[in-house]
């Protein structure tokens, strides 16, 4: 992990639970003889989250609807120190603009964001639930509300457009955007993670093969159409049209190999700089890419 990210090593649980009771119930000793939760159980991590959220973010109010992707925090920590290694000994304070493209129902970049560097963040989604869950969690929380905007994007065929007004000027974007390109083909990615979690844990945890998130997930948080590449390319195309209004853009890409694919609209848009960040988080393998002119 960078060496920034507080969730270096394994969860002390004792402390979490301090912060958040609720977490106690879903703690055991596993078969290593270590603390642990059932990392397939989705009301287990969240509460993860939540203790994490108060103990490390001073976030004391935070929740999600059902259903909804509850993402693992250390991961998304780390994009984010990462990219404050972009902008250098000037991260810091409350001139720095971030827009989150795709922020959710968790709220997770930008309460991370301005928690660790101050950041003002722009956040926006295509989903009206997800930014009413991302407001109310604004709002319940000191200090949020005059730091994080969000803003609904109205049209699924526009990432920037109608969200980036004149004049305006961001630092950096960020993004963690759909991995696949149907809800069929995420159902079927979904089943082999259960089918690893099983191998992993000596017992079968799906046993009637439904499909279950443990981190959850709606359709647009989940997939688009043509998948990660297909919105990642069409996020290239249409930065170009914002060059001048933004120093960094940046987006997660899940899959190795959709990267000579990005590599290449790069490359048709004429950027001026294109960095690959490679990220570990315990056996995770991630990587952002991030583009400038």
């Amino acid at each position: 992990m960078h060496p920034n990210n507080k969730h270096q090593g394994r969860y002390d649980f004792k402390e979490l639970i301090k912060a958040h009771a609720g977490l106690a119930k879903f703690v055991k000793v596993n078969a290593y003889h270590d603390e642990s939760i059932d990392f397939s159980n989705p009301q287990a991590v969240k509460a993860l989250n939540k203790a994490l959220l108060i103990a490390h973010y001073n976030i004391v109010v935070w929740d999600i609807p059902s259903g909804y992707l509850c993402p693992p925090i250390p991961g998304r920590a780390d994009y984010v120190h990462y990219l404050a290694d972009l902008l250098g000994t000037s991260h810091q304070g409350k001139k720095i603009r971030v827009l989150d493209i795709g922020l959710g129902a968790n709220a997770i970049y930008p309460l991370i964001a301005y928690r660790e560097y101050g950041w003002h963040v722009v956040g926006t989604d295509i989903d009206p639930k997800a930014i009413n869950n991302a407001q109310t969690i604004i709002n319940a929380n000191a200090g949020l509300a005059d730091a994080i905007e969000l803003r609904l994007q109205a049209s699924t065929n526009n990432i920037f457009k109608g969200i980036i007004q004149p004049n305006e000027f961001y630092h950096l974007t960020l993004c963690n955007p759909p991995f696949h390109e149907s809800m069929a083909h995420a159902q079927t990615g979904t089943n082999r993670k259960w089918q690893n979690l099983s191998k992993n844990s000596g017992k079968n945890l799906n046993p009637n093969n439904t499909t279950k998130l443990n981190f959850g997930g709606q359709g647009a948080e989940l997939y688009c159409e043509g998948g990660e590449r297909a919105f990642v390319n069409r996020m290239v195309l249409e930065s170009a049209q914002f060059k001048t209004q933004c120093q960094w853009f940046s987006t997660l890409i899940s899959k190795a190999a959709n990267l000579p694919d990005v590599y290449r609209t790069l490359s048709s848009v004429k950027i001026t700089e294109v960095k690959t960040v490679n990220m570990t988080q315990g056996q995770k393998q991630s990587r952002f890419v991030t583009w400038r002119w």
